[in-house]
This record gives structure tokens, sequence and C-alpha cells, in this order.
């Protein structure tokens, strides 16, 4: 069992007071805090390996390339990737949706009239880059309605598959109710009519074991800072016959193989999608953080979390007018609100009491609108949140709605 009061020494950040209140850390969907192996894997990379990788034959960039790459292997045993050549680094989630949006749209795979398939639980990032791809396609956004316990409406999804569906993208967990979405079931479905699949699991790498070749997908991106690795950091996972067969994104150094005045050859996978120099000290403590999330066990910490969730539901339960959004059977966050007070407020009065959580439209702005409202309050969970974390957002949040009544 996870014992989160033993792994607190890992984790520095969390040794402080605010406003002179023990750090209640409760913002992990938007970003995880870092233990020390992590930070130690960055500080040895500029103190010792600092160099440029796969161009050097000096000492250092012998030693920097071997750390980098051994880093890709990591992260494709983590996702049980066919080959570490389906594996490119990123600078995050973002960055991965953007790269195949771009080499879709310059690939000639969608034509005007197709589809594009997407849901409403998405956030901005698996949203504005279709939005730009149908713009310089010609091709439609269709979108997967959810019911009002957030939960997509199944039905409603096949009726919207077809054969001019081109591509689905998918969350795999919503960052803002923390709806736990059925992707292989969904990614069949979408294979079943001809699509391509991508999935966003940003929220899902911190909270549940990713295995690609299980799936029936072609594309999944995640970013490094929600696995207690650093920002700036991010994977795009993609099937290699696929990637092989879609053009290049960016250009500049590192994806090509000869530069001519006249013309370019580009490099192999998974060099071609990676031009420029990368974050090498970020993909080196990346594997890092997901080297320390496996030692203590991914099924372990997805207990856990899913423990604290159910207790904390039911510890705020009791506070007339909240209003919880959301599956009961969340992963990663629980958002709420309480009948009569503005979400900020609430906010700002935890963390005046030493607890963090998140507040807004937590990048969903079309979920928001579908329930009406501008935004929520946010608590999520990571592998070092105890029931001491649960019961001080209990009692602050508590506190902080009698004040504000």
């Amino acid at each position: 069992m996870l014992s989160p009061d033993s792994l607190l020494p890992e984790f520095p950040v969390l040794n402080q007071t605010i406003h002179g209140r023990p750090l209640v850390y409760l913002d992990n969907a938007a970003t995880t805090q870092k233990p020390r192996v992590v930070l130690d894997a960055s500080r040895h990379y500029y103190e010792a390996i600092n160099s440029n990788i796969h161009r050097g034959t000096h000492h250092l960039a012998r030693q920097a390339t071997e750390a980098f790459e051994r880093a890709r292997q990591t992260v494709a045993s983590h996702l049980n990737a066919a080959t570490s050549d389906e594996v490119i680094f990123t600078s995050g989630t973002t960055d991965g949706i953007n790269l195949v949006a771009n080499v879709l749209a310059l690939s000639g795979l969608i034509q005007p009239g197709d589809e594009v398939l997407i849901s409403t639980l998405e956030h901005h990032s698996n949203i504005v880059p279709w939005q730009m791809l149908c713009e310089r396609t010609g091709a439609v956004l269709k979108v997967i309605p959810c019911d009002e316990d957030g939960v997509l409406d199944q039905a409603g999804f096949r009726a919207l598959l077809n054969e001019r569906t081109r591509i689905l993208s998918l969350t795999w967990i919503s960052n803002s109710f923390g709806t736990v979405n059925p992707v292989a079931e969904m990614a069949s479905a979408a294979k079943a009519v001809g699509a391509l699949v991508m999935l966003d699991a940003a929220q899902a790498v911190a909270h549940t074991r990713i295995d690609v070749q299980a799936l029936d997908i072609d594309f999944l991106a995640f970013s490094g800072h929600k696995v207690y690795a650093p920002t700036g950091i991010g994977v795009l996972w993609g099937r290699a016959a696929l990637l092989d067969r879609l053009p290049p994104w960016r250009g500049g150094g590192e994806m090509i193989k000869e530069v001519t005045f006249e013309k370019t050859s580009y490099n192999l996978l998974p060099f071609k999608y990676e031009a420029g120099t990368p974050n090498i000290e970020g993909a080196i403590a990346l594997a890092a953080a997901l080297d320390f999330v496996n030692g203590l066990g991914l099924e372990e910490i997805e207990a856990h979390e899913h423990a604290l969730i159910r207790s904390a539901a039911s510890a705020l339960s009791v506070i007339p007018g909240i209003r919880f959004f959301g599956p009961a059977d969340r992963a990663g966050a629980l958002s709420f609100q309480v009948e009569g007070i503005h979400h900020y407020d609430l906010g700002t009065l935890l963390d005046q009491m030493g607890v963090a959580v998140r507040t807004g439209h937590h990048c969903c702005q079309p979920l928001m609108a579908r329930f009406g409202m501008t935004g929520t309050v946010r608590a999520s969970f990571a592998l070092y949140n105890s029931q001491k974390d649960i019961d001080a957002l209990a009692a602050a949040t508590t506190k902080a709605v009698s004040m504000l009544r």
C-alpha cells in the first residue's frame, strides 16, 4: 500500500508554509511537484554531461546522447511501444496534438467535407488545433455530446461516426471533471469506419497504466509535468508505419538526411519530427520520473488516488449547496461549485488557509458553457496527497463557505 507520508521528504517544495499554514497542494491536474530523483537528474545533466546530442564526437556529447536515447527507451517501455522509434519528444501534449493536426493537414489525407470528431470534454489544446485543421482543409468539426453527469453520450458518438470520419481525437481523462472515457471501445468503433484515433493522455499518464499496443489507436500525447517531470517536455507516440508515411512539420537540424539548395531529404523516425536541439535535460528527467512512478507501482497509485477522491467527495458533500461535476467514478480531479459563491472567491480563501486548488474554466470553456457556468473549483490529487490533505480541504472549504455567506 502506498504511504504518502513516507514520500513527502522526496518532494522538497511541499515542505513549506503558505500564509502561515502548511501547504496542502491539490492542483496536480495543472502540474505535479517534482521528486528529488527528478531534480537530481536535471542537475546531473547540467553539472556532468551538458552537451548537444547526436552530432558531437567528444566525450560529453556521447554521454548526453546516450542518456537522451536511454530516456527514449524508458518512455517506449512505459508505453509498451513496439519500438522506441515511435517515441517523439515534444514540448508537451499541446505540441503533440498540434504536430499531428499539422502533418495531417499537409498530408492530403483530410479533404473538404471530411469530418474530425472530438468531444465536449476536451481541453482547448484538443479543440483549437482541429479547428485550425478544418479551416485549412475544408473539413468539418463534429462534437460528441455529454450528459448531465459529464459522461459522453455513446449513442450520440456512434451516430456521429460515418465513412467521412477521418480522425477521432479524444481525451482519456477529463482534466476538468475527472471523467474516464471508455477509450478502448470508442477507438475500436472509430477504426471500424476507417478513422484514425488520437488520445490526449495528459491526465491519464500519472493515474493509469498505458499500453499503446493494446489500444487500437494511432497517436497518443502526454506532458511530462503532469507525471512529476519538468515543464517543457512531452511525448507524442505514433504508429511507425503511419508516421513514416506522413510528411515532416518543422524544418531544421536533425530532421534531415541531406540538404542542398535544390532539395532536402528527410531523416528517419523519430528524428524526422525532432527538428532543432531538443529539451535534452527534460527528456532525461522525464525518464527519471517514469522510473519513479513505476517503482511505486501505477496500480497502487491509482488505488490510492481513487480512495482520496471518494473521501474528498464524501467530506465535502455535507456542505449545503455544494454541487459536484462529473461521474461518481472519477480519476484525478474533483470539480465542484457552492451555490451562491463564486469559484474564484472560494479558491482565494482556500489559498489564504494554505490549500492550493484551481479555479476557473480549466481551459474547457465549451464544457463550462454546456453546463451554463464560467468555472468550478477543482481539487486534483497525486501520489503524495493523504487523508490529512482531504481533512484540510474539507475544513478550509467549510470555513470559507461560512465566511462568504
